[in-house]
């Protein structure tokens, strides 16, 4: 198991972040650091971790600290495979491990709650973004390559699979709630050495 070493040290290094009491506006460049150096070798993450499904994107859960106060998660995307517009309720970072991705940024009008759409970002392997409620989160994200998988390293500022979100309509704006769940009932043993 040591290919899951930079894994191991990744959480490790998180947990001790999210202990020190930092706010959101220090922790942030802290995590930006941490998953910099966790995405600049694409070779760590298991295969069954890294398999996407023809029909939809996967969200493999990886790490979730037992307190619930950061988790880890692979998204592997087939050729073209996309998000609904979405929230989070919680911080985030995104690194693409391999592949591209692109992230559409949008905003709500305060009168109306209408969608208006904002940048795309375009980030390639080694490349993050990060998101919060604060700053703004909601986005629909794509596989940018028509041909091939891309994979994307996430942490979230919670169990974001149990987190209750929206999805938008695109026309209207109307949300929906709903919970993500994983792609998969294991995760990977990172303190079996």
């Amino acid at each position: 198991m040591n290919q899951l070493r930079p894994l191991r040290e990744f959480v490790v290094e998180m947990t001790k972040a999210v202990s020190s009491q930092l706010t959101e506006a220090e922790l942030l460049p802290v995590c930006e650091k941490l998953l910099k150096s966790l995405i600049a070798t694409p070779n760590w993450l298991p295969a069954e971790y890294a398999k996407h499904d023809s029909d939809h994107y996967c969200q493999h859960l990886l790490h979730c600290d037992p307190l619930e106060r950061f988790s880890v998660v692979s998204f592997v995307w087939g050729a073209g495979q996309c998000t609904p517009i979405h929230n989070h309720q919680t911080w985030g970072m995104v690194g693409v491990l391999s592949g591209i991705e692109e992230s559409t940024l949008f905003n709500r009008d305060n009168k109306t709650d209408a969608l208006i759409q904002g940048d795309t970002l375009t980030l390639k392997a080694g490349e993050i973004d990060q998101f919060s409620p604060e700053a703004g989160d909601i986005h629909e994200v794509r596989n940018a390559l028509p041909d091939q998988k891309s994979i994307s390293i996430h942490i979230y500022g919670a169990n974001i699979g149990t987190v209750k979100r929206q999805i938008f309509d695109r026309e209207t704006g109307t949300p929906t709630e709903f919970v993500s769940g994983y792609s998969s009932e294991n995760i990977p043993n990172v303190w079996d050495y």
